[in-house]
């Protein structure tokens, strides 16, 4: 896929809006944002791990954000997000700004944005999903694994861009609409910058959305490809929501086509909803992972939720979720890395129970 010359001619599309936009008084805001949130947690499998960890209901951060209004309908933004491991102090995402942090130009028919940024898949597996994509619970954080790869988690290496792709998408260039009847797409270009093998190595990510009254829709498509290091992966998703009064119900697929000479293909598949009563929220999800072609297996998950809302930023929550794992070279998964010790050869079943806090500013 030949995406250089796509990706320049976005910068050069947001360089003309700029040279139209007539000198003139601008006006600025810049927001400080956050989310704290911590919980213990309880696993039980062929023993027992007891520990406190950062992000059961939205990942821990605090981010910087601002609007610049160039006038004739132009604007500067901008994002900065750094994660937080509120258990330990450290900063998530193995890196300071990990979360995002991107500049671009925004106006009535859209944005281009530079920098690190969420990729499709991300907000897929995040917005159409009861239980998100956090380590709690039966969340779309368990699929994957497919010969190393990690479509939702993102890896460290196993990706064109490196560091958290193909969830989060490093040296990116990307170009959003605006929403036209509800509809709105954008694409993704990651650089993995490579001299002289520059489509050789490079993520590209193309996606739709439509929203309209009660439903809401999500098709992705990823092609994640590294030359230096023999990886070819292509990944396709869909998933849906459908409201209806306090109720809403989700759905989704994410299909993993490895075509590297691991030939590691895999899918996930998830079905939920949640329904909200006051301050009360209750929340099922039952999710399955497949591993196909090689080391074969599934995870299945079944979980149950409930928050409680003390306020607009602060809420309690909990969870009691049961896996299991099936397939005698299939390697065990969880919602997060498997602690040693937590699951041997005979005992592949995890019940898990979480408890939690989180306050948003």
């Amino acid at each position: 896929m030949k995406s250089i010359p796509f990706a320049f001619g976005a910068i050069a599309l947001a360089a003309s809006f700029a040279a139209s936009a007539q000198t003139a008084p601008s006006t600025s805001n810049v927001t400080i944002y956050g989310v704290v949130d911590a919980y213990v947690q309880s696993a039980h499998g062929s023993s027992t791990v007891n520990r406190v960890q950062s992000g059961g209901l939205n990942g821990s951060r605090i981010g910087f954000r601002g609007t610049e209004d160039l006038g004739n309908g132009l604007k500067a933004l901008f994002a900065i997000e750094s994660g937080i491991n509120l258990d330990d102090g450290t900063s998530g995402q193995n890196a300071f700004w990990g979360r995002q942090a991107f500049v671009g130009l925004g106006s009535s028919y859209g944005q281009v944005t530079l920098g690190r940024q969420y990729g499709s898949i991300y907000t897929l597996s995040n917005d159409f999903s009861a239980f998100g994509n956090t380590p709690t619970g039966p969340s779309t954080a368990v699929i994957g694994g497919f010969g190393g790869y990690e479509p939702v988690r993102g890896g460290t290496t196993a990706s064109a861009t490196g560091n958290g792709g193909p969830a989060r998408i490093n040296n990116s260039v990307k170009v959003e609409s605006a929403s036209y009847a509800g509809f709105r797409g954008g694409f993704v270009y990651g650089a993995g910058e490579v001299a002289g093998a520059t489509n050789d190595n490079r993520i590209a990510d193309v996606y739709a959305r439509y929203t309209g009254g009660p439903f809401d829709a999500m098709l992705s498509f990823v092609d994640d490809k590294a030359d230096v290091t023999g990886l070819s992966v292509r990944t396709t998703s869909a998933a849906a929501a459908y409201t209806f009064g306090p109720a809403r119900v989700t759905a989704g697929i994410i299909s993993v086509d490895n075509r590297s000479a691991t030939d590691a293909d895999g899918r996930g598949y998830w079905v939920g909803g949640d329904y909200r009563f006051g301050e009360h929220l209750v929340r099922a999800q039952y999710l399955e992972n497949k591993a196909r072609n090689v080391d074969v297996g599934t995870t299945k998950a079944l979980g149950v939720g409930y928050q409680y809302d003390l306020s607009k930023r602060t809420a309690l929550y909990s969870s009691l979720t049961h896996f299991k794992n099936e397939g005698s070279t299939y390697t065990n998964r969880w919602n997060a890395s498997v602690p040693d010790g937590l699951l041997t050869g005979d005992d592949r079943k995890v019940t898990e129970f979480v408890a939690g806090i989180r306050h948003s500013f």
